[in-house]
This record gives structure tokens, C-alpha cells and sequence, in this order.
């Protein structure tokens, strides 16, 4: 399962021009699942995401998670992250789950957040969304789990 993370002072997502989530300073995740992901991919990938530290302390290194600066959580599903670009000119997909795999998955990763206190913003599986943030920093980091 695959998390790539960026630091945002804030960020959104839109289907059909309506805004169905929005955050302020917190971390913008898209999620990509792979095709052997399960359960335990989600745990680690939640647990990881709430305590990775990428937020900066009083001296200003990156020494602090989102749940110590009491921020949010936006995820949003992204497929294309399983994109198997080792040859050619297009992307393969064969290393995604297949859409009602993945969209299972998402669904309890965004569950397992709740579980853990932390209640996500969620983009809408499938859907054609439009993605809006401000990366602080810039910070982006991909986070790659496996069980």
C-alpha cells in the first residue's frame, strides 16, 4: 500500500465542481492500493502516517507527526501511484487491486484512521476529482508498507 504524503497548509478535493472535503494544516495523503494489499497493509500504512514526522519543532527540524501539531488528514484515492513504469511510454497498471479491491481497502484505511482518533477527509473512490493544496515546505515523501 502505498502513501504519498505531502505537508500542507491546506488542501481539498472536488467532484463535479462541489468541494466534498477540505483541510487546514495537516497532511494531504494519496493512496494508492496494491493488488497483494490487505489488512494489515492498512494498519501499518495508518499508523505510520499518523506518527511520521515531518512537521517542525521550535528549532525548526522535522521532529514533530500530525498528531502533535493537532492537524488533519485528508486521503485521496489515487490508483495511478501502482503504476508499473519500468518500460515504454505508458504506464501499466497490472500492480493495482482491482477498483472494488481497492476501494474496499481505502475505505478501512479511512476506518482505521477513526479507529486510531483521527477522523480523515476523503476524496470519493473512482470519481474524477480536482485536488488542491499548499505544500508546506515543499514536503512530500512516499511511504511504501508491506505486511
Amino acid at each position: 500500500m502505498i502513501g504519498l504524503l505531502q505537508r500542507v497548509s491546506e488542501a481539498s478535493v472536488a467532484v463535479d465542481g462541489a468541494t466534498v472535503a477540505s483541510i487546514g494544516r495537516g497532511l494531504l495523503v494519496l493512496v494508492g492500493v496494491e493488488r497483494d494489499d490487505g489488512e494489515p497493509e492498512v494498519r501499518r500504512l495508518a499508523e505510520r502516517l499518523l506518527a511520521y514526522r515531518v512537521f517542525p519543532d521550535s528549532g525548526g527540524r522535522m521532529n514533530l507527526s500530525v498528531r502533535d501539531i493537532g492537524g488533519e488528514v485528508l486521503l485521496v484515492p489515487q490508483f495511478t501511484l501502482a503504476a508499473d513504469t519500468r518500460k515504454g511510454n505508458r504506464p501499466g497498471f497490472s500492480r493495482a487491486a482491482d477498483p472494488e479491491r481497492g476501494e474496499a481497502l481505502f475505505g478501512a484505511l479511512a476506518a482505521e484512521f477513526e479507529r486510531l482518533g483521527t477522523t480523515p477527509g476523503r476524496g470519493r473512490f473512482g470519481a474524477n476529482m480536482q485536488v488542491k493544496l499548499i505544500n508546506d515546505g515543499p514536503v512530500t515523501i512516499w511511504l511504501q508498507v508491506t505486511a
